[in-house]
């Protein structure tokens, strides 16, 4: 070996230097000219209260600019195939490595879109049965149920030589169903809820939505038609003259010496009610919609999507279908089972992959669950399946709330994953509210004071320590726990659950209290949603609040989405003595040069797209003639930007006064949503911010019993004490609130408590307690008896 003679320690090297990611002047949607560094190969935790510029800071800044740097290293033909992304408001970025991202936005709401396609567990999976699967049936494809099956034939030109006409035939064997077209699932509709079969037409029949005795285009063509007997209940129609009713291809018929167009009801539902987005109907249609349609398994395929030939081709007795039913643990032991050279290398990978999803906690999931079905946390989770085991290293994992919809028993195995991320040498960024996530970060940056308009600026960078000492809104509640409450509330009745069977569940019976605070818990898969989604009746008086995603352009914001600029439209109308239409930024009133977007976007093809500013309107999106009409002194673009708080106080009193819009502002300010305005975009709200917008609106809704999905999702510790007197006014104006929820402050506060579990997949399904918090901590008989007694400091 050679001899080392230099004794004197070596200068450091000068790539040694670059240990930071520095940031200065970030001025990115709500950020204040932020500057920071933030130390690399450790882990980094970013709190603040919902809308106080994290996801700011860390996706719309450090991430985005990482991306757009990597983009720009390709050519631009490769360019031309990519996202343009637009350089982030910052004036110095400087210490950036490459940026995986791993969000919470939901994953593809196609039923085509699975576990198994989302991580490219099936593509592996069709390639093991395309090899070993008996009989062999043909390629990959014919195991895909994306792939339909082609046969064509005909004659061809060939260009070559002599040009002549030949015939050919293509035949492509896929493993799409025909009858489901690979969605696994039918639509059926449910007669019951289109008409009461014991009356007759003519005695209002029909109890579809808008469908009155009296009118001619709907009812009056049925009953004047000629097929039918309009006197003659429902029930005691003839064969034909049901069929006629039901499925009859479009007919002319003469009413009154009008000529019509009779068609039978099933088609009519279709095409009137069924082809429309079910997001843009009015409520009362879209609860129609809900009731008198259902959703049944493909009786061709079973519900596998997959076509005969896919599915009589086995491997040791199994087939593709009923591998990807099976749990991924399940699965995970069966793969191990098969030994066989040829494939090796294939085996290794989708082992690695399916116990990938076992050590981060979703081995209850099945490769066929559709990816629309996922909760935001399991979908984020999914998300981090490729990037376990990754040989990468020096990169920024950028993680938005990882904690989301896990029960505190799988929160200490999350902080290991990222743990062992940051151990391998890579910066980890982490958005999160959760205390125990917090806790792991060896680098703390606080955002605030407040949210929106009071937010964007850095309160506090360091430890955990410091953050405790610090004063700040999340260094004064980290330490926050919530107590058991000394008075329960009484049940005013039960809502009965008897053999719910619904995914997982196993033969519950179970008595939901109404009138009070019921937290239904457990861990992740155990049940908790089948339980209260599947089981409870969606029936009138129900309102579900779930973490499905708010639909919304760039052109919709609070104002739009809540209802609220309706009434505020007619109240600048009738001031003025104009038209509503004009106060509409989509409608009439919209600067003609921007078409009401307030900006103009020029498309620079590879580079990105440039927003400037309209010169005719300077961004407020109205013509001129409109911005002359007010109401209280302000017109309406003055109006769109102000604060929910500011707009509650100006429509509550004097010449502006509308008791419509104060109501909508008021629900907007209850549920601590006060500091947005009234037209920002939705498309720059965050995913708290938006479950409560949609909460909201439907605290409007009159419904008797409350239906939330994990509310607290998104929240701040600071923001949670205000949603508990949320739920606690909620249910002493006598509603009944049932929450979905893992977090221990809501379980403390609760009147009832039904745990499911005891662990996820076919492991839970079970209620494993019921009763009040303080019953479940003196037991500790389960998982989360455990963790609210050591919550509360029991």
């Amino acid at each position: 070996m050679a001899k080392t003679t230099d004794t004197h320690s070596p200068e450091p090297h000068a790539a040694d230097s670059h240990d930071m990611i520095r940031v200065h002047g970030a001025r990115e949607n709500n950020l204040k000219d932020v500057t920071i560094e933030i130390p690399k190969r450790r882990l980094t935790v970013f709190t603040g209260v919902s809308g106080s510029g994290k996801s700011s800071l860390v996706f719309d800044t450090i991430a985005a600019e990482s991306q757009r740097l990597i983009n720009e290293t390709y050519s631009a033909f490769v360019q031309g195939f990519m996202p343009n992304l637009a350089r982030p408001e910052v004036d110095v970025l400087d210490g950036l490595t490459t940026a995986i991202t791993v969000d919470q936005q939901r994953m593809g709401g196609d039923p085509r879109s699975t576990v198994g396609t989302a991580t490219d567990a099936n593509a592996m999976l069709r390639i093991l049965f395309s090899r070993l699967g008996e009989p062999h049936i043909g390629g990959p494809g014919a195991f895909a149920f994306n792939v339909p099956s082609v046969k064509a034939s005909g004659a061809i030109t060939v260009e070559r030589g002599n040009q002549k006409a030949e015939k050919a035939t293509f035949s492509r064997t896929g493993g799409m169903c025909p009858n489901c077209e690979g969605r696994g699932k039918v639509s059926d509709i449910d007669l019951t809820q289109l008409y009461d079969d014991s009356k007759s037409l003519a005695e209002g029949a029909f109890t579809i939505p808008g469908w009155k005795s009296d009118n001619v285009w709907t009812v009056g063509v049925y009953a004047e038609s000629g097929f039918l007997d309009p006197d003659k209940p429902i029930r005691d129609f003839s064969e034909q003259e049901l069929k006629d009713f039901l499925y009859r291809e479009p007919t002319k018929v003469k009413v009154n010496g009008v000529n019509l167009t009779y068609e039978g009801v099933i088609p009519k539902i279709q095409k009137s009610f069924l082809s429309k987005d079910k997001e843009a109907m009015q409520p009362h249609i879209r609860a129609f919609v809900e009731r008198a349609v259902t959703f049944t398994d493909c009786p061709a395929c079973g519900g596998t999507r997959l076509a005969e030939a896919a599915r009589s081709s086995r491997i040791d007795g199994l087939n593709i279908g009923e591998a990807c039913a099976m749990e991924i643990r399940d699965l995970a032991r069966w793969i191990r089972t098969l030994d066989e050279p040829s494939v090796a290398p294939l085996l290794a990978k989708l082992q690695h992959t399916l116990d990938s999803f076992e050590e981060i906690g979703l081995g209850y999931l099945s490769l066929d669950r559709a990816s629309g079905t996922l909760s935001g946390g399991e979908a984020q989770r999914v998300k981090m399946i490729r990037h376990l085991g990754s040989s990468l290293t020096d990169v920024t994992y950028v993680f938005d709330e990882p904690t989301i919809g896990l029960h505190p028993h799988d929160i200490q195995r999350m902080n290991d994953l990222l743990l062992r991320l940051r151990d391998k040498g890579n910066t980890v960024l982490v958005v999160e509210h959760k205390p125990e996530a917090i806790a792991i970060a060896d680098h703390v940056v606080d955002l605030g004071p407040g949210a929106g308009s009071g937010g964007g600026t850095v309160c506090f960078e360091g430890t955990i320590e410091g953050l405790r000492a610090s004063g700040t809104v999340t260094g004064r509640h980290l330490d926050d726990r919530a107590t058991l409450k000394d008075t329960l509330r009484t049940p005013k009745g039960t809502l009965e659950i008897r053999g719910a069977t619904a995914n997982n569940l196993q033969d519950v019976d179970v008595d939901v209290p109404l009138g009070v605070l019921c937290v239904v818990t457990g861990v992740a898969g155990s049940g908790k949603s089948s339980l209260v989604h599947g089981s409870i009746p969606t029936a009138e008086g129900v309102v579900c609040v779930d973490q499905s995603p708010i639909r919304g352009s760039r052109r919709s914001n609070p104002a739009t989405y809540t209802g609220l600029l309706e009434p505020i439209r007619k109240a600048f109308a009738k001031a003025n003595g104009v038209k509503p239409a004009l106060f509409s930024a989509n409608s009439e009133g919209a600067c003609p040069t921007c078409n009401g977007a307030g900006v103009i976007y020029t498309d620079l093809a590879i580079m990105q797209s440039v927003a400037t500013t309209c010169e005719d309107c300077e961004g407020k999106r109205f013509q001129a003639a409109v911005l002359e009409y007010r109401l209280g002194g302000r017109d309406i673009s003055e109006v769109l930007g102000m604060s929910v708080t500011e707009a509650e106080r100006f429509f509550a009193e004097g010449e502006a006064r509308t008791p419509a819009a104060h109501k909508i502002l008021a629900r907007l300010a209850d549920v601590g949503l006060g500091y947005l305005t009234l037209g920002q975009p939705l498309t720059t709200l965050s995913g708290g911010e938006r479950q409560r917008l949609k909460l909201a609106v439907h605290m409007a809704d009159q419904g008797g019993v409350y239906v939330l999905d994990e509310p607290t999702t998104g929240l701040h510790l600071a923001d949670v004490d205000h949603l508990l007197g949320l739920l606690d006014r909620l249910v002493d104006s006598g509603k009944s609130v049932i929450v979905i929820e893992h977090h221990q402050a809501v379980m403390a506060h609760a009147d009832w408590i039904i745990d499911l579990g005891p662990g996820a997949g076919h492991d839970g399904g079970k209620i494993v307690f019921e009763g009040t918090p303080a019953e479940l901590v003196a037991a500790r008989s389960t998982l989360t008896g455990e963790h609210l007694a050591r919550y509360i400091g029991d």
